[in-house]
């Protein structure tokens, strides 16, 4: 059978939730480690939530996975990008090569690492016109990221690379989260103000175009969105369903998630921000969603680099919550001095 949005609808009415019984374990391992209380600061929240998610304590960062998507955006026929779509093709051909930055972060990691590429050769109909993808076609590639978790993955990251995709972001934010396609359109790969300009005017013109279906977040992902967007948000709500933990990459990768978070408020609860992104509607998106990035870098690459950066924070939370001693081990008095 056909995947439908009708499916996907189902499963974001009747999430997992949060094993309450392995973060209250992480909890109290946290307070009798032989350190002042609360001294780690977010290093401790991250050991609680990764233990809860996972369902286990103590928790790991061992397996991490990290799956980019690629996809080509018919918008582009608007003239909204600096890079021809070439550009997507010659990027993924890098990755199975090993010479993006992805890669490299993956290897300093120890992550697992894979790119699929979603039909280049047919991009999406130019939302202007038309949606952006039928629905069959959009569900198609929710399935594809909802199949790409890899058996044991105990952490994962998605990335994107889609020339033209930080426009399909930014209207995919204006449509779920209100404003103009002014209030969302960036530099991306680095146009000028000019080009910004015509970037919120082509948004304006996709969303007066899908109007009617601005109260439906996955119509608007089928209508607005992307193939590698769609399966990015594939993938994070099925990492959802299989108890992983998620951490999010940049601007294109939040977009995809903030399909989920309209959908149902409590869709990202497993997920973490990696980082904000020196695209302008990053943290505007963040905050939306009431998410603190991790990093703070000023990077805009995309390929899941800013939330691959992100390992490195958990896994030394991970590192301290089950490495250091207990006051007890150690010999140490737990109790101030009067």
């Amino acid at each position: 059978m056909a995947p439908s949005l009708s499916e996907f609808h189902k499963e974001l009415s009747s999430l997992t939730t949060m094993n309450q019984t392995t973060a209250k374990a992480a909890i109290a391992r946290d307070a009798v480690l032989t350190k002042p209380a609360g001294s780690l600061g977010e290093l401790e929240t991250l050991a609680t939530w990764l233990s809860g998610w996972q369902g286990k304590h103590p928790p790991s960062c061992d397996r991490p996975q990290i799956v980019v998507f690629a996809g080509n955006h018919g918008v582009c026929d608007q003239g909204i990008s600096a890079f021809p779509q070439e550009v997507t093709v010659q990027m993924v051909a890098n990755f199975e090569h090993g010479g993006a930055a992805i890669n490299q972060l993956a290897l300093a990691f120890g992550a697992s690492f894979s790119v699929q590429a979603l039909e280049l050769e047919n991009p999406t109909a130019d939302f202007t016109q038309a949606p952006a993808m039928s629905e069959a076609e959009c569900a198609e590639a929710l399935s594809a990221g909802w199949n790409s978790i890899d058996k044991g993955t105990d952490i994962l990251v998605v990335g994107e690379m889609g020339i033209g995709n930080t426009t399909v972001a930014a209207a995919l934010s204006a449509a779920l989260m209100g404003g103009t396609g002014a209030d969302w359109a960036g530099p991306g790969t680095g146009v000028s103000a000019e080009g910004i300009n015509r970037k919120a005017a082509v948004i304006d013109a996709g969303l007066s175009r899908h109007e009617s279906v601005l109260d439906d977040p996955l119509r608007i992902l089928q209508c607005l969105g992307g193939r590698e967007i769609a399966a990015m948000a594939g993938a994070i709500l099925s990492a959802r369903q299989k108890h992983i933990p998620v951490l999010l990459d940049g601007f294109v990768a939040t977009a995809a998630a903030a399909v989920l978070f309209k959908a149902n408020e409590q869709a990202l609860d497993h997920c973490y921000a990696g980082h904000v992104s020196a695209e302008p509607g990053h943290k505007k998106l963040l905050q939306a969603m009431n998410k603190e990035p991790l990093l703070s870098l000023g990077m805009r690459l995309g390929e899941g680099s800013g939330a691959a950066l992100a390992l490195a924070i958990v896994k030394g939370a991970v590192a301290t919550h089950t490495g250091m001693a207990s006051f007890a081990d150690a010999g140490v008095s737990a109790e101030k001095p009067d």
